[in-house]
């Protein structure tokens, strides 16, 4: 190869290296590597909830905090639901909507999460003025709902694998808030025994998915960076609930 001089160049151009499509066992344990990582039961607030350390106010400031997060849920899921590209797939997805929405005559998600805001000693008109949102919880749940409003759908579907790893965690918190949290009313965690039928269906469906169109390597790659985002926003909501609620000292 002459370069611009006329001499010849001796610089040679390395190949470049030749990545391979994982498995589909690879690529699950790639997935799941991320929820071991970077998961947010393994966030300082999460854990001093698991050890029975947190006040009243800062529970109360977790449940209305979250709050935001659940209504938004159906709105992400909504948003994946117009860009799925068969009607089989809607059929599938739009049950996450009605799992957190209800219908008529079943209460959803939400509802119950409004019941454990009562629960924790919250009255149902304050959390829904969301009167306690803390700015850093709002900009990251609305930061994952532009998330599945603009990104391939097949990466909006990855990012909601965190339910992978979500049974496991509630199965802990409902013994948790029994065990060290007596003052909250028994009736108010309804919420959490229902995820923990619901969790293991979306997140087969969800899976399901992703192995099947995430045909090539950088498809692979851009479904665990996905997940991995859906963390950090997991991750950036006990931040600021954790700052805006700290330990009493």
């Amino acid at each position: 190869m002459l370069d611009q001089g006329g001499l010849v160049s001796r610089i040679k151009v390395p190949e470049q290296k030749r990545v391979e499509l994982w498995t589909q066992d690879d690529f699950t344990e790639r997935l799941k590597d991320v929820g071991r990582s970077y998961y947010h039961d393994k966030h300082p607030f999460h854990v001093a909830m698991h050890q029975g350390k947190l006040s009243r106010e800062q529970i109360r400031g977790w449940v209305a905090n979250r709050y935001y997060y659940q209504k938004s849920v159906p709105i992400k899921d909504a948003a994946i639901l117009s860009r799925l590209p068969s009607r089989e797939m809607r059929r599938e997805w739009i049950g996450r909507i009605i799992d957190h929405d209800g219908k008529q005559g079943e209460e959803g998600g939400i509802e119950a999460w409004l019941r454990l805001g009562e629960a924790v000693g919250l009255s149902r008109e304050e959390v829904l003025r969301e009167e306690h949102v803390v700015p850093g919880v709002r900009f990251s749940v609305d930061a994952y709902v532009n998330f599945a409003r603009k990104k391939p759908w097949i990466e909006a579907v990855a990012s909601s694998l965190t339910e992978l790893f979500s049974p496991g965690l509630i199965s802990k918190r409902i013994k948790v808030l029994e065990r060290f949290y007596p003052w909250i009313d028994r009736a108010g965690l309804d919420y959490f025994q229902n995820r923990l039928m619901q969790a293991p269906h979306d997140s087969d469906v969800a899976l399901k998915l992703v192995l099947t169109y995430c045909q090539t390597p950088e498809d692979q790659r851009r479904a665990v960076e996905a997940l991995r985002f859906k963390c950090d926003v997991l991750w950036a909501q006990l931040d600021a609930i954790e700052k805006a609620f700290p330990p009493n000292v």
